[in-house]
């Protein structure tokens, strides 16, 4: 198997693992607050990542890598999971799973301006009009829409490109895994003391849906998703493995239905179709 094949593969394991983020933290916050759910997915996934980092013997990263890893840590450990923990107070799950269309375009712009890739101008042109299809949606309100947690998710959506670009660009130097375990390190110092204060009076009340949510956006969403993701991303190129995202919603939307008996119209589905068929032309001509 050569290397772009192995990054398109570790790319589709990681969509698989991400398409339960959205659900699991729609679960989570029904029971749980967002700055504290935030804070406990980074705290634990950090210490799972620092545990491997010891065992295993990894070198520290350079000081020329500890920006991009500050990069790295505000746009996926900090900036998506805190905005989209937000955004799914005023929004269903299902509704916000469509946005995650966007993602490819934000990685892939991303990639050009952090990680030196040159794209075609064809790719533009379908991932802009699959974009549009979206933001369409979004602007129609279908569905359970809200203007403050449409802003949120175009704003996660903005941040996780940018981490996505970044931790790309240092996986090839650092390792997939690696990026996103020192990346959650370097955010502990913040995330500790946050999740401290937003502890809550008691934790009687938070319901077993909520733990397992947490539990999954900890472990899978927050690490295990990203050791694959990265990877794929460096191997097979930023703008052209990122076009899988586009498959998430079709997984993610699936989920909200049968874990959490949410309505997923029929307007959604085809605005997701129309998408994913979009990303498919661009991915034609990623490179």
């Amino acid at each position: 198997m050569d290397t772009t094949t192995r990054g398109w593969l570790n790319g589709f394991i990681g969509v698989l693992i991400f398409a339960g983020s959205l659900p699991a933290t729609r679960a989570a916050v029904a029971d749980l607050d967002p700055t504290f759910l935030t804070a406990a997915r980074a705290s634990i996934a950090a210490l799972l990542g620092l545990a491997m980092l010891l065992v295993l013997r990894q070198r520290r990263p350079s000081r020329a890598d500890v920006a991009g890893l500050l990069v790295v840590a505000l746009g996926v450990v900090v900036g998506f999971p805190l905005l989209t923990a937000l955004a799914l107070q005023h929004v269903s799950s299902a509704h916000s799973i469509v946005f995650l269309g966007l993602l490819p375009l934000s990685t892939a712009l991303f990639g050009v301006l952090r990680g030196g890739e040159r794209l075609r101008p064809a790719f533009w042109g379908f991932s802009l009009l699959g974009s549009a299809s979206v933001v369409g949606y979004a602007l129609l309100g279908a569905g359970q829409a809200s203007l403050q947690g449409d802003l949120l998710m175009l704003a996660a959506v903005l941040v996780c490109g940018l981490g996505y670009a970044e931790g790309a660009r240092l996986s090839r130097t650092l390792g997939g895994w690696q990026v996103i375990s020192w990346a959650l390190v370097l955010s502990l110092p913040l995330m500790l003391p946050l999740l401290w204060l937003r502890w809550p009076a008691t934790l009687a009340d938070v319901g077993n849906p909520a733990w397992l949510g947490l539990g999954y956006v900890s472990v899978f969403s927050m690490l295990v998703g990203f050791m694959f993701w990265y990877r794929g991303l460096a191997q097979g190129g930023i703008a052209a493995v990122g076009q899988l995202q586009l498959l998430q919603p079709f997984f993610g939307l699936g989920l909200a239905a049968l874990l959490l008996h949410e309505q997923v119209s029929a307007m959604m589905l085809l605005v997701t179709l129309c998408a994913v068929t979009c990303v498919a032309g661009a991915k034609r001509f990623a490179r």
